[in-house]
């Protein structure tokens, strides 16, 4: 592995498995792009620069109203994080609401143009500019953090611009306890507004960080999402959300699950979806369907009876997706689950692989229990509209510009 500039084998799979193949490769190059020895040291400093910026002065003049500065991660196309932001912020466009995006600590955009291109190309047709990078930035009334690793630089922004957090999940949670846990968790006491993806996180950051809250729900793209004709006559099919990278998904507690009903349920074909799981032994017969487009993966849903989807943190968009394509939905319970789905809805049990087993192989062999949920499911889907989450994002924008938020208290990094 010499090309890799001295990275080895299990280096390059820790990566993968934390930052995901697009931004691994990216690491790759840039290092190799540097030359040899560039890394003999590891800097500290230079990976955590995001956590030191000390000002960042916005263009001079007064800010319109109305106008919004959002600053985000470097994306990979199909980031359903991004996905949700890019979309709030084309239905805000729609309602009069200007925007410009930065940004922070670009890895795989190294130029804006760029950016703006895949994002228009790849997630929605923005008008909104893009900025890489601090210089330039236009004055605007909010400034919205997006992730734990922006809300430093927006924490630096000078001036009595009004500063707002767009909270999709618990992040520190996405880690070991350790740098990256206690840097993510500090971001929730820098005083900011937080506009929070469900009522979950809204009461979590309100008790335990004294932030004022405003939640909002997830929608459905119902011109994707929809029941289509089933094929493959009676065989019971079981979809499951595949995703090692991402570990509050727990991909290795699915397998044991999958596993379990196979052996009980032997007929069973399952379908695995969201990453490349060709290196993992997999003991049972099943199609691996990797990384799919929204359409392709529509259709596996409405091909499915029962979908298996883990949530150790806050929800993702895909059991209402599922629900919407008419297939049942078994998952774990949890305040960070239980603020969208219930018992009436989709089956929810404890998080224990005799439970989670118990479940599907109940909704394989009850046919009637299945259509019933699946009825009220669908119904419940098909009530969940995207503009109705940009609304309710535009209302919680005007609670912080009424709220008069003061500037964040001084914190230690």
């Amino acid at each position: 592995m010499a090309g890799m500039m001295g990275l080895r084998v299990q280096q390059v799979r820790d990566l993968a498995r934390r930052h995901g193949w697009w931004r691994t490769v990216a690491m790759v190059r840039r290092r190799l792009s540097e030359g040899p020895g560039a890394h003999k040291s590891r800097n500290v400093f230079t990976h955590y620069d995001f956590v030191r910026v000390e000002k960042i002065t916005l263009a001079q003049g007064a800010a319109r109203e109305g106008s919004l500065l959002w600053f985000i991660p470097d994306f990979n196309i199909g980031s359903g994080g991004h996905q949700t932001i890019f979309r709030t912020i084309f239905h805000l466009e729609r309602m009069g609401w200007e925007s410009s995006i930065v940004i922070v600590n670009p890895t795989e955009h190294q130029s804006a143009e760029a950016a703006r291109q895949d994002i228009c190309t790849h997630f929605f047709p923005l008008k909104a500019k893009v900025f890489v990078g601090f210089d330039g930035l236009p004055n605007s009334e909010f400034v919205i953090a997006t992730g734990w690793q922006t809300a430093y630089p927006v924490r630096a922004i000078a001036g009595g611009v009004k500063k707002l957090y767009f909270v999709q999940d618990f992040e520190p949670n996405f880690y070991p306890v350790g740098t990256e846990s206690v840097l993510a968790e500090n971001t929730y006491r820098f005083g900011f507004f937080g506009i929070t993806a469900g009522d979950w996180l809204a009461r979590k950051l309100r008790q335990e960080y004294g932030m004022q809250t405003h939640p909002i729900s997830f929608g459905v793209d119902h011109g994707i999402y929809r029941e289509r004709p089933r094929r493959g006559g009676d065989v019971k099919r079981v979809f499951f959300y595949a995703r090692p990278p991402t570990p509050r998904r727990a991909f290795e507690f699915g397998l044991l699950v999958l596993e379990a009903v196979s052996r009980r349920l032997p007929d069973t074909e399952f379908i695995l979806a969201g990453w490349d799981v060709s290196d993992y032994l997999i003991p049972f017969p099943h199609l691996s369907a990797g990384v799919v487009s929204p359409e392709e993966l529509a259709d596996v849903f409405s091909q499915c009876d029962a979908a298996l989807i883990l949530s150790l943190t806050n929800l993702s968009l895909m059991p209402l997706e599922l629900m919407a394509s008419g297939c049942a939905v078994v998952s774990n319970r949890g305040e960070c689950v239980e603020w969208l789905l219930n018992d009436d809805i989709s089956l929810l049990t404890e998080p224990t692989l005799e439970a989670l087993a118990d479940a599907l192989c109940h909704m394989l062999e009850d046919d009637s229990a299945r259509q019933a949920l699946c009825q009220r499911a669908l119904a419940f889907a098909r009530a969940q509209h995207w503009e109705a989450s940009a609304e309710a994002f535009r209302q919680g924008l005007l609670a912080a510009r009424a709220a008069a938020v003061p500037l964040e208290p001084a914190q230690s990094r």
